[in-house]
């Protein structure tokens, strides 16, 4: 039997979404680089195996909050739109003013913050274009190649020849994503609160940890489970 620490990390978070939370908690890469095995995973984020390997034996792990990888790829690419890319668009929306009033305040003292800053509306600008690709030109094909597999038929060719090219191109966003939010996450020295911080700097900080967890989630459904079922799909259907 394969133990835990030979299981991918995106296997374990697929198979049990309550997971990913402990990943989160000990900043193990479960969306981006999810192809690593557990014990992979904890050396590169240099925290130890045992201590998450027992982490994710306590019953509260235990909890399935929702296997997405037996809901219909029509099912997931709407959970997808409808909870995590409306809440990057509302964040976005609200963060971009809200930097803008702590660095003017803030940022003399701290000039760590116009750094973030730059690199929050990098990826806004990136995540703006990327949401629209998913919702137009992906996720409807998707469906429309699940509903042609229900009906026993065959999906109209996409312009782009195979759903393979979107999804490499997807993934490259992903990783640049991932790679912004690690940028922004150490240059505020892991969103620790200097002792002059107003109520409006740590509403930012406690924002931009909120927003960097849910784009985790969101690019592990997509990454782990709803692309690979795509591809898989298409392949199967010839």
């Amino acid at each position: 039997m394969e133990s835990v620490s030979e299981k991918t990390v995106r296997d374990l978070a697929s198979s049990n979404p309550a997971a990913a939370r402990i990943f989160e908690k000990y900043g193990i890469d479960y969306c981006c680089g999810g192809e690593k095995s557990l014990a992979q995973a904890c050396g590169t984020a240099g925290v130890s195996l045992q201590e998450v390997a027992e982490a994710l034996e306590e019953p509260q792990a235990q909890r399935i909050d929702r296997d997405w990888t037996n809901a219909s790829l029509t099912e997931l690419s709407q959970h997808i739109v409808n909870k995590h890319h409306a809440f990057v668009r509302q964040e976005m929306k609200r963060l971009i003013p809200l930097f803008a009033k702590v660095v003017e305040v803030h940022g003399k003292n701290h000039p760590e913050l116009a750094q973030i800053r730059c690199s929050f509306h990098l990826l806004a600008d990136e995540l703006a274009q990327h949401l629209m690709k998913e919702e137009r030109i992906l996720f409807p094909y998707v469906e429309q190649l699940e509903d042609a597999a229900q009906r026993g038929g065959r999906s109209a060719p996409p312009m782009f020849g195979t759903v393979q090219n979107p999804v490499r191109m997807m993934r490259m966003e992903h990783d640049s994503a991932g790679e912004i939010l690690r940028n922004m996450r150490q240059a505020a020295s892991n969103y620790s609160l200097p002792e002059d911080a107003c109520m409006s700097f740590r509403m930012l900080y406690r924002a931009l940890q909120e927003f960097e967890i849910d784009l985790h989630q969101h690019i592990h459904l997509e990454n782990n489970i709803l692309f690979p079922r795509a591809i898989e799909l298409e392949t199967a259907m010839g």
